[in-house]
């Protein structure tokens, strides 16, 4: 009551300022019929509806069908089975009680209405918390794809960790077996190479047995490094490591039939790597390098191309109905942002 005669004192004075009833109801997000409701008689009611008395529908069940109902549900041979159950038995030996959502409904009320049997609710996992990356050696992304061999069932497993602030490729290496003790000597050798000991640093993943070993979390407590994981199977929490590998996989020089061993799979990935760090323009940090973004000379080769589109748009300004290219760098990275956080950077 309070809050609506606060409502009611609003609109008046904005009404008497010269507002319109109706967007001033807008901006308080409630009808003009609403407000004609609560001002129509001389002295302000309360809301009634969670107060007034209603009467009994006719096709509502009795206090001893509701009893029935409750009786048949708690019977030792229905009191682990749901409703959906309970109903086609009782109708196999020619009792009808109620409809399977009246059963529902008497169970709920009875405050009756739990998970039956021995399985655990199932929970919705939450999704995974939102990392920002403003420079190099912030959040790696890393997961391990298959790579097959000429032999049918035979694959070699490609363990790689990217950087997702400039997209490069920060370590690498060929298996013949997935394990955690493997992933944790990569990551050790790639925490050395960048030199980033000990600072803050988000190493992210998805819930595959090697992303959730301890040899794994170990050594990323012992490099001061924080982990990530996304929910399970969701790539999508994951969409670096996805992207680098559809990369990987679907170039030309990708060999159809396989590769002949271990030795030529991990020389193939040493050329696409060198390939892709040094030589590929990447889409998603406006077409520069991973390599040059990774020591930060995008930079100054956006603002090249920007000032030659300037001088091209000068030399023929009848060719250009518009701005010239969005050569601006791409600023920070956001991994799984949450709506709000990417509203906010859109906005900027």
């Amino acid at each position: 009551m309070p809050e609506r005669q606060q409502f009611v004192d609003w609109l008046t004075e904005a009404v008497a300022s010269g507002a319109r009833k109706a967007l001033a109801c807008a901006e308080l997000g409630v009808s003009l019929r609403t407000l004609q409701r609560w001002t129509e008689g001389e002295v302000m009611q309360a809301d009634a509806r969670t107060t007034t008395t209603r009467a009994t529908p006719p096709n509502a069940l009795s206090q001893g069908e509701r009893e029935a109902v409750l009786a048949a549900c708690n019977h030792p041979d229905h009191a682990n089975l749901p409703p959906s159950q309970i109903v086609p038995r009782l109708a196999d030996q020619g009792c009808y009680l109620a409809s399977e959502s009246t059963f529902y409904r008497v169970l709920h009320a009875a405050e009756q209405q739990n998970r039956r049997g021995r399985s655990q609710t199932p929970n919705k996992p939450a999704a995974p918390t939102t990392h920002v990356a403003t420079g190099p050696n912030q959040v790696w992304s890393w997961d391990i794809t298959y790579l097959p061999s000429r032999v049918r069932g035979q694959y070699y497993y490609l363990y790689l960790i990217e950087d997702i602030y400039c997209r490069s490729g920060v370590g690498w290496e060929v298996h013949e077996q997935e394990s955690g003790e493997l992933a944790a000597k990569l990551l050790q050798r790639s925490v050395i190479s960048e030199q980033c000991l000990f600072m803050p640093l988000v190493l992210h993943s998805d819930n595959g047995a090697p992303m959730k070993s301890q040899s794994l979390l170990s050594k990323m407590y012992d490099l001061g490094i924080t982990p990530s994981r996304g929910r399970p199977r969701v790539s999508n929490d994951n969409p670096y490591s996805e992207s680098l590998f559809r990369t990987l996989k679907y170039c030309p020089q990708w060999p159809k039939d396989g590769f002949a061993d271990l030795n030529a799979a991990r020389a193939w990935v040493r050329d696409f790597m060198r390939w892709y760090n040094h030589e590929h323009r990447h889409s998603r940090i406006r077409f520069v390098t991973p390599a040059q973004r990774h020591r930060g000379d995008d930079q100054d080769i956006l603002a090249r191309r920007h000032a030659l589109y300037q001088e091209a748009r000068a030399r023929h300004p009848e060719r250009w109905s518009g701005k010239t290219r969005n050569w601006e760098p791409i600023g920070a990275v956001m991994l799984n942002p949450d709506k709000e956080l990417l509203q906010q950077k859109e906005a900027a």
